[in-house]
This record gives C-alpha cells, sequence and structure tokens, in this order.
C-alpha cells in the first residue's frame, strides 16, 4: 500500500516537474525573444538617428546650395550647375526614407537589406503596407523575408542596370511578400526548379527551399515567375 503511495506520489511529480519544465522552456523562448526585439528596436533608434543627422545637414546646406546653383545658371556655366544639382540630388538619395510599420522585425529586416542594396548601387522601389504577420514565428518571417531579399541582391549584382522592387500588401485575405529584381537572361529557363549546387544556379537557388517549406508551413502559397525583364519572387501568407 505505501508503495502505490509512493509510486502515486512520485509519478505527480514526474509530471509536475515536467509541466515546470515546460513552462521554464516557454519563458526563456519568451525572453530571448523580448530580447532580440530589444536589441532591434536599439538598432532602429540609432539608424534612425543617424538618418535624421544627414537630412538636418542636407537641409541646413540647401540655402548655400542653392546660391551656389544660382551663381552658375547667372554665369551661363550649365554644366557646372547641372554637376553641381546632380552632386546634391546624390546626397538626397542616399538619405533614403526610413521603412518603419508596426512589424519591427520586418523594419530591420528591410531597411538592413534595402540600405545593403543601394550602397551596392542597386536602384531600389519599395511599396510596403503596415501589415504585421502576426500568425508567423519572428525566426521563421526573419528567415523568409531574409532569403528572399538576399537571393534578389545577389542575383543583381552583374546586372548593368541593376533593379529591385519590394512590394507588401494584402491581397484577398493573404498578406503577401513580392520581390522583383531586374534580369537580362532568363533564370527559370536554365534552371526551372531553382536547384542549387552548380555555379550557374546559385542565384536564385539559395534558401528556395526553405522559403517554400516556411510558406507550407503557415498553409500559405509561394510563387517564382519571370515577367517584363524582372525575376519575382511572391509568397502568400493567410491574413
Amino acid at each position: 500500500m505505501k508503495k502505490q503511495k509512493y509510486e502515486k506520489e512520485l509519478k505527480a511529480l514526474e509530471e509536475k516537474y515536467s509541466v515546470l519544465l515546460s513552462e521554464k522552456s516557454e519563458l526563456e523562448y519568451e525572453l530571448a525573444e523580448l530580447k532580440s526585439s530589444s536589441d532591434r528596436i536599439m538598432k532602429q533608434d540609432d539608424e534612425i538617428r543617424v538618418l535624421h543627422e544627414n537630412i538636418r545637414r542636407i537641409k541646413h546646406d540647401m540655402k548655400n546650395h542653392l546660391m551656389v546653383i544660382a551663381s552658375y545658371l547667372n554665369s551661363t556655366e550649365y554644366d557646372s550647375a547641372k554637376s553641381y544639382t546632380s552632386q546634391i540630388l546624390d546626397k538626397l538619395n542616399a538619405a533614403h526614407s526610413y521603412v518603419k510599420m508596426g512589424n519591427s522585425l520586418m523594419n530591420h529586416i528591410l531597411n538592413e537589406k534595402l540600405n545593403k542594396a543601394r550602397e551596392a548601387g542597386i536602384s531600389v522601389k519599395a511599396e510596403i503596407e503596415n501589415l504585421t504577420f502576426a500568425g508567423m514565428e519572428s525566426i521563421d518571417f526573419s528567415a523568409m523575408l531574409s532569403n528572399i531579399l538576399d537571393n534578389a541582391i545577389e542575383a543583381c549584382k552583374n546586372e548593368k542596370t541593376p533593379e529591385i522592387n519590394v512590394t507588401i500588401s494584402a491581397r484577398r485575405g493573404y498578406e503577401t511578400i513580392l520581390v522583383k529584381n531586374k534580369i537580362t537572361c532568363s533564370v527559370l529557363g536554365k534552371n526551372p526548379e531553382l536547384a542549387t549546387g552548380k555555379p550557374d544556379k546559385e542565384r536564385h537557388g539559395m534558401g528556395v527551399s526553405q522559403i517554400r517549406g516556411i510558406a507550407e508551413k503557415y498553409k500559405g502559397l509561394c510563387d517564382f515567375y519571370e515577367e517584363d525583364g524582372f525575376f519575382c519572387a511572391c509568397v502568400f501568407i493567410p491574413a
């Protein structure tokens, strides 16, 4: 009788320990997520401060810039005025608009990757709606968006006029990510399955299986196609 009572108490303690261990793991995961989110916010704050400082400096100098341009025009030095204006426009373009939406992780990834693209001389166009992708785990969303953008940036490196278009929008009950990069030659014509492992297949093959797997995990869809001289990667995640 005592033995049965002891075994029952032991089993109850083991079950309680298992529950506590599970709760501990969940709390550790939540803590790691909070720390990661805090780190991203701090990095974004630093990036915003640098951006605002650059814009403030440009505005402060704008009066002097306009006076120089007016002087060139009054002296009919049109080529000098054109050259000087181009330099100012380059500085303004470098101070690109900061993406700031409700999803702090998306903000961080987009700003990091799009800034990387601009620094590589890639023309970037972005239309971003304020979507949260709340149904996805952060690690999956990060892997999906990062892989899509990395593929597009890598594929643009050998293009004469590199360009990337990013659209994040809501469509018929889905939150969608569409990334298009300009191509000179068909990618799918040479590598329809977007397989990796060979030099001519690496540019769009990186992470494709992972992107597909993540979309399937959330009952979503993904599609890779070519249109109007662009390679397009599109992911649909149920809202």
